[in-house]
């Protein structure tokens, strides 16, 4: 009589996630375009989401600022928690195909053509739902707090140095690959859920940068401030001049640039390149090597 091994419940340790890294960045450098275009559009709506929740939360509540930020957080987890657990392609996250570049198991010219279409789709998705959002007129309804919050974050988020975004998108990515790369060790769908979810809340609640949420944050409060009726205006005791800092152009030179740039650095160099280093260079060969 044979027996059936009893199926592993414990979570995978470090040196087993980086073998499992590379296998799923392998994985998505070989997607085709008619699969890697749609889930990268619903990546930047699931993102959209999560940054749409961060405004309703965080509006008009009266809270100490620390305490907004951490709701603001923990509500804006649903964006990665929706990419993870559902399936999607997210540029940020993706990051992480360096890992199997490192290995030499996917070439660079591969890695770059997925970062760029996901990028690309990215915002599609996100600049979408912004519309959708818009459309909705949600902003506008009550006493406009919505819409005004919408305002604001983009207005502080517009005024950022060139290296202080940077920086500041550096340190969010480098959290959100983290939340990847445990959801990695998960052995459940709670387990994953649970991953993801510390690491996200401390980049938003920190106040940092993150290019995909940013595809949706600005155009957003661009099209809303193009769209809001007088009534908005008057409810909110402010005008659309107020908000003549946010612009296209400073969105994409000012913000979308440096952002993109310290994503890149914190995601791919910060958690991708030194797990490799430390799990993979000197490793044996992983699973299907």
């Amino acid at each position: 009589m044979t027996t059936t091994p009893d199926p592993a419940f414990d979570a995978l340790l470090p040196a087993e996630m980086a073998h499992k890294a590379e296998t799923v960045g392998v994985v998505k450098a070989a997607l085709p375009l008619r699969r890697l275009i749609p889930l990268g559009v619903l990546a930047g709506a699931f993102i959209a989401l999560g940054a749409h929740f961060f405004i309703v939360v965080t509006a008009g509540t009266g809270l100490a600022p620390g305490v907004s930020r951490l709701l603001g957080g923990l509500v804006f987890s649903l964006g990665l928690i929706l990419v993870v657990v559902s399936g999607a392609e997210l540029f940020t996250g993706n990051t992480l195909i360096v890992i199997a570049c490192a290995n030499r198991r996917v070439r660079l010219r591969a890695v770059l053509r997925n970062w760029g279409v996901v990028y690309v789709v990215n915002f599609v998705g996100a600049a979408a739902t912004s519309c959708l959002v818009v459309w909705s007129g949600r902003f506008e309804a009550g006493d406009g707090s919505m819409g005004k919050r919408a305002l604001d974050v983009a207005l502080a988020k517009s005024g950022l140095p060139f290296f202080d975004a940077f920086v500041s998108g550096l340190l969010a990515n480098a959290l959100v690959c983290l939340a990847v790369w445990m959801s990695m060790s998960a052995r459940s769908l709670t387990d994953r859920v649970f991953a993801i979810v510390p690491p996200v809340t401390a980049f938003v609640a920190a106040g940092f940068e993150h290019s995909i949420a940013n595809m949706y944050f600005f155009p957003a409060a661009l099209l809303h401030r193009a769209w809001a009726g007088d009534s908005f205006w008057k409810n909110t005791e402010t005008t659309s001049a107020a908000y003549d800092d946010i612009t296209w152009g400073g969105f994409a030179l000012h913000n979308l640039v440096p952002v993109t740039l310290g994503n890149l650095v914190g995601g791919a160099v910060l958690v991708g390149l030194v797990y490799w280093f430390v799990y993979l260079r000197d490793a044996s060969p992983g699973p299907g090597r």
